[in-house]
């Protein structure tokens, strides 16, 4: 399976989760959750999954477990996965 990396900013305690927006080059993942024990992170990569049209198990933290700033890798073809990440930053 084709895996795609996709940089990703994390804003923990947003009113509503949602997926959308750029910090730079990066595609912004606001997420209700508190950053305690790794809800934030945890509903970060939920909300990617769903975003990108994936189940959960689809979507891994390659790094920046405790940083706003994460990497993540979605079992998605590259080419499909930039594509879908351009819409959401713009």
């Amino acid at each position: 399976m084709a895996e795609a990396r996709v940089a990703i900013r994390v804003k923990p305690g947003a009113s509503r989760t949602q997926v959308g927006g750029a910090y730079g080059d990066r595609l912004v993942v606001a997420v209700s959750a508190r950053a305690v024990d790794g809800a934030a992170t945890e509903a970060a990569l939920a909300a990617v999954a769903k975003a990108f049209g994936l189940r959960r198990r689809q979507v891994t933290l390659v790094t920046g477990a405790t940083s706003r700033d994460k990497v993540v890798s979605l079992e998605l073809d590259p080419a499909v996965a930039e594509r879908r990440a351009a819409e959401l930053r713009a």
